[in-house]
């Protein structure tokens, strides 16, 4: 709970907090797929063997 406030509250970026360890344990690629959001790697995968 205090690291969450703590990167909830950093000054650092966006792009650094989202590569911080806190943030991958709690928002997971399940947490993602939860809520709809759709892989690019999957998707890339699917069409890179279609052709």
């Amino acid at each position: 709970k205090d690291k969450a406030y703590e990167w909830g509250n950093t000054r650092k970026g966006y792009w650094r907090v989202a590569g911080s360890p806190i943030l991958q344990r709690a928002l997971n690629n399940q947490y993602w797929e939860s809520i709809g959001l759709k892989s690019l790697s999957d998707r890339y995968i699917s069409l890179r063997n279609i052709s």
